[in-house]
């Protein structure tokens, strides 16, 4: 007798990352300013602040996951932008602008 069993196939965790540069309307690079990135399942924030050139950078992430980035500096806010799961580029290049001159 031939038994026959089936593993199902486990998928390897693929994991992303983003950066990008926050500007003001100008096109200025902005430094210091706070961004956010929000796991939309699990409403979880992570934060950081953008370096002299206005670059951030956020890694680890998952690549089964929608997250939301925003910005803020002083008291504006940029508009929100997505990082979706269907997308499958491990590297994602996502700038904001915040609306000040």
């Amino acid at each position: 007798m031939l038994l026959l069993v089936a593993f199902p196939c486990v998928s390897q965790l693929e994991l992303r990352s983003v950066t990008g540069i926050v500007t003001d309307k100008r096109g200025n690079a902005l430094t210091s300013a706070v961004v956010q990135l929000e796991n939309t399942g699990t409403l979880f924030v992570r934060s950081c602040l953008t370096g002299s050139d206005g670059r951030y950078r956020f890694t680890h992430l998952y690549g089964d996951m929608d997250y939301t980035l925003k910005a803020k500096y002083g008291d504006h806010w940029s508009k929100p932008k997505a990082l979706n799961k269907f997308d499958s580029s491990r590297q994602r290049e996502v700038d904001l602008v915040i609306p000040i001159e």
